[in-house]
This record gives C-alpha cells, sequence and structure tokens, in this order.
C-alpha cells in the first residue's frame, strides 16, 4: 500500500508539471514542508507507541495478579490498594495514546493543509497562465486539478505506511533486545555428565558463595559458607530479604554464582549442565505449580515410572482415596493451574511428584505456609518417614516446622549468622534464633 502510495503521488506530481511546468517553483518548499512533518512526527509516534506498548503489558499484568490472587486480596483487604496501582497504569497507558492520536491528528490536520495548498496554488497558477498567455487547455487545467486533489489522501497514505513500517519495527527491536539477553548455561554439556548414581550421599557444601540477580546490582547472598551432612534435615529461617529463597534459586541454578562454589557429594554443580543438575534434586514449592493435562502427567511427565510407583507415591500423599473417586483415575484431567484441585491437594501433588522422583536432596521452600494444619501434619510426616534417608533442606515460614531439625541455618541480609542445633541456638543468650522463636510465639 505505501508503495503504491507513492507511485501514486510520483505519477500526479508528474502529470501536473507537464500540464503546468511553473508548479515546480512550489513543490519545492511544499517537498521539504512535508520532509520536514515527517521528520517530527516518526519520533513522537514511535516513542508515545513503544510506550503504549510497555504499559499495555503492565496493565495486563496487573489485571491477571488481581483475578489469580482475588482471593487473598479480598482476605487481606487489599481492594483499594489493588484499585489504585490499576488506575494509575491504566492512566499511564491512556496517556500514551493520547499522545499517539493527538500526533496523528496533528499530522492529519498539517497533511490536508499541505494538500490544499498544492490545490490552491495549481489552480492560481493555472488561472495567471490562461489570464497571461491563453495557453492553457481545459484539459490539461483538469487534469492538473484532479490529481492535485488526489494529492490529500495520497500524501496522508504516504507518511502513515512509512510510519506503520517504523512502528512494527519496535517489535522487532524487542525481539533483538531478548535474544541479546544472557542464556542459562545448557542444558546437557556432553563432555561433562554425572554418573547415574550420583549423587549418592546427598552432601550439600557452599563454599564462599556469592550470588545477585542481575549484573551491577548487590549481592544477595554474601561469602555464604556452610555444609550439609548426608540425611541431615535442616531448617533455614531469617528475616524477610534474608536470603532463604535465593538460597533455593542458587541451588537450582536459576541464579548463577558470582563467587563461589556449591558442592554436591564434593562435585561442583556448575560443571553440569542445567538438566543433570536440576533432575538431581527435589522440590516443593511454596506456591504448588500444575499444569494442565492429566494427574499422570503433572507426577510423571517424562514416563519414568509404572503406574504402581505412581499409586505407591500417592498412598504415601494420602492422595489416592481422592483420585480413586474419579473415573479416569490417573487420567483425570488436571486444569491450568489446578483450579479443579483445593490448594492442599495441589501441595499434596507436588509432595507425590517429589515420592516419586526419590532424590536424594529435597528442599521445601515454605512448603506449609498456605495450607491448613491437618495438610501440613501430612506433609510434616511423609517428609520424616518418607525422606529420612535424604538431605532435607527446610525454609521455614512456621518456626515450629524446624524445631526438631539437626540444625538451624540462620541468614541474616545474605550471609550466615548462626548454623548450630536448635538448643543450642536457643540456649544462647544473644541468639538471632532465639529472638525470631521468642518473637513467633508471643
Amino acid at each position: 500500500m505505501g508503495l503504491k502510495a507513492l507511485m501514486q503521488a510520483l505519477v500526479a506530481l508528474v502529470l501536473i508539471v507537464i500540464s503546468a511546468p511553473l508548479t515546480l517553483v512550489f513543490f519545492g518548499p511544499l517537498a521539504w514542508l512535508y520532509v520536514d512533518l515527517q521528520r517530527r512526527f516518526l519520533p513522537t509516534t514511535r516513542d508515545s507507541r513503544r510506550m503504549a506498548n510497555t504499559m499495555r503489558d503492565v496493565a495486563i499484568s496487573t489485571t491477571e495478579e488481581a483475578i489469580n490472587g482475588a482471593a487473598s486480596i479480598r482476605a487481606y483487604s487489599r481492594n483499594s490498594s489493588f484499585e489504585a496501582t490499576f488506575m494509575q497504569r491504566t492512566e499511564t497507558l491512556c496517556r500514551a495514546w493520547w499522545t499517539y492520536m493527538c500526533a496523528n491528528r496533528w499530522l492529519a490536520v498539517r497533511l490536508d493543509l499541505v494538500s490544499s495548498a498544492i490545490i490552491f496554488l495549481t489552480t492560481v497558477l493555472l488561472l495567471s497562465m490562461q489570464l497571461l498567455t491563453g495557453r492553457v487547455s481545459g484539459s490539461h487545467a483538469g487534469l492538473s486539478l484532479t490529481y492535485a486533489l488526489s494529492m490529500i489522501g495520497v500524501l496522508t497514505t504516504c507518511i502513515r505506511c512509512s510510519t506503520i513500517v517504523e512502528l512494527a519495527f519496535i517489535s522487532v527491536e524487542r525481539v533483538r533486545r531478548y535474544s541479546l539477553c544472557d542464556a542459562e548455561a545448557p542444558d546437557v554439556i556432553e563432555d561433562h555428565r554425572p554418573t547415574e548414581s550420583w549423587p549418592e550421599q546427598g552432601m550439600v557444601e557452599f563454599k564462599n558463595y556469592s550470588t545477585r540477580y542481575r549484573e551491577g546490582l548487590e549481592f544477595v547472598l554474601k561469602d555464604v559458607s556452610f555444609s550439609v551432612k548426608p540425611r541431615e534435615k535442616i531448617g533455614i529461617v531469617g528475616r524477610t530479604g534474608a536470603g532463604k529463597s535465593s538460597l533455593t534459586l542458587a541451588l537450582f541454578r536459576i541464579i548463577e554464582a558470582a563467587e563461589g562454589q556449591i558442592l554436591l557429594d564434593g562435585e561442583d554443580i556448575a560443571q553440569y549442565g542445567l538438566f543433570d543438575v536440576r533432575s538431581k534434586l527435589s522440590i516443593i514449592p511454596q506456591d504448588p505449580v500444575l499444569f494442565a493435562g492429566t494427574v499422570r502427567e503433572n507426577l510423571d511427565p517424562f514416563n519414568s515410572y509404572t503406574d504402581q510407583e505412581i499409586w505407591r507415591a500417592l498412598e504415601h500423599a494420602r492422595l489416592a482415596d481422592f483420585i480413586r473417586t474419579k473415573d479416569e483415575r490417573l487420567e483425570f484431567v488436571v486444569t491450568q493451574g489446578g483450579e479443579n484441585f483445593s490448594v492442599g491437594q495441589r501441595q499434596l501433588i507436588c509432595l507425590a511428584r517429589a515420592l516419586l522422583k526419590r532424590a536424594k536432596v529435597l528442599v521445601l521452600d515454605e512448603a506449609t505456609a498456605a495450607i491448613d494444619n491437618s495438610t501440613d501434619a501430612i506433609i510434616q510426616d511423609s517428609i520424616r518417614k518418607e525422606f529420612k534417608d535424604c538431605t532435607v533442606l527446610t525454609i521455614a515460614h512456621r518456626l515450629n516446622t524446624i524445631i526438631d531439625s539437626d540444625r538451624v541455618l540462620v541468614l541474616d541480609q545474605g550471609q550466615v549468622a548462626e548454623y548450630d542445633t536448635p538448643k543450642a541456638l536457643l540456649e544462647k543468650e544473644d541468639s538471632l534464633f532465639k529472638q525470631l522463636w521468642a518473637r513467633a510465639n508471643d
């Protein structure tokens, strides 16, 4: 369309010039004015459209967050806060679109003025030539005015098409920016693959480990050093922002080391691919993750276990009776996010997934923080019985869930503040863990 409009504009100009050669006198200034309008218009629309696209994504994500977390928002009476945030972001989006639309109206008015100037000047020139020379034929005059009138739509189409092309490249620009982001490590490094039985013991060691979420930011974990013996149960506690969840992200290599090492059975996990590391670890997260598919696919996505093993895992998770009530049994369909299961049942499915995997290292990332006490008791009982031969790292929200741990790791501002048995820490007068325990039991 843009090329067609450009050809129409050139043909119109040529025919006007052939009919009235003196029109070349005013076409130069009008062409300069046209280019100047385009030069002023493009940067404004490009930036306002880029801002509108960005704010549209923010507004959509805000809406999705409000819909998915509606129950929590109402429970904590945060309706007004979310409404204010949504209104502020929507207002920003509307301002960007308003700027974009105003720029379009600004251009339309000025292009109409340029087109009107072409018509007016062509008409005046034709009349002047007729009065002075009398050599202008009616057919030539009609042809010139007809194509001069067509310039109104043609000029607008030319600029809008060039603008659309440039705006379309905003998407290319965003894709390019994402393509230049640092990629994760490869899933598998063929020259460095662990043995099938690794890790055999489940010994975990952090050695002078430091990490951050992005280059240039401060460390979220600073010179962390501690070791976990095989089959030990470790509770990890600390105030909000102390680095508890960052420790989990580091172990699964979602964030990479800036300094130091993480050793699993004496092997540096950085030398292996991500799949080889993550497949050897299990996690029960705070927010249970289920995918659209069947119960079987959620428990055994790689089809590595028999039905008998899957049912055994469900039995230990106290979920087998519920699944048997469904006609499809293991083929029962799980909706996106597990919406057809309660929060407690979703967490038990995550527990069954970990039981099925039987990894030597299990991470509980505040797994019982958002569930009822009965489900909490089931999970705690299963961990004590079924994971007694595994190393368990528990990030604690309720301190009573880790009070019977072998040792407690206390983090403070991304550093190891204390690391000892719960009894020893409670007997220590200036213990940070003792302060946290006293505050939790007030």
